[in-house]
């Protein structure tokens, strides 16, 4: 009986982690839709600038980021360089983190917790180091950090 290490980057089956990349882009991408939406649907978008200037940001800093939420959610869900959208969303992601912190650890504290905008954060990383996924409209031409050139993607 041989062991062998449980992940390596030379045995990894890039079907899998094809398939992972692409799972995690349709849930990041649904997630930063959906919240979108939510700005727009339900709040409004000057409910939510009035939000963002009562937590001392600038009030029209939620019109910027709605958009960001839902292109950045599009892109996302079809593939159009997933990776790079994956990172351009995370300032929202820390930013909202921030604004939680103060609410405790679980999201379901009133107001809010960090928990979620968090892991949200992680996942972007992850779909960052994943790089697009199975059926991608426009692949990233660059090379993950842990990933050699030219390697399959």
């Amino acid at each position: 009986m041989t062991l062998r290490p449980a992940f390596s980057p030379a045995s990894a089956d890039t079907s899998a982690a094809q398939w992972a990349g692409f799972i995690l882009r349709q849930s990041l991408g649904l997630m930063w839709i959906a919240h979108a939406l939510l700005k727009l649907l339900v709040f409004s978008l000057p409910g939510t600038a009035q939000f963002f200037f009562s937590q001392g940001l600038p009030g029209l800093l939620a019109y910027p980021v709605f958009a960001l939420e839902l292109l950045g959610g599009l892109a996302l869900i079809v593939g159009c360089y997933a990776p790079q959208a994956a990172l351009l969303l995370l300032p929202i992601l820390l930013g909202a983190a921030w604004l939680h912190l103060p609410n405790g650890w679980v999201h379901t504290s009133p107001g809010g917790g960090w928990e979620y905008p968090v892991f949200l954060a992680l996942a972007s990383l992850v779909q960052w180091l994943l790089g697009d996924g199975a059926w991608a409209w426009r692949r990233s031409d660059f090379a993950r950090p842990f990933q050699a050139r030219g390697s399959a993607r």
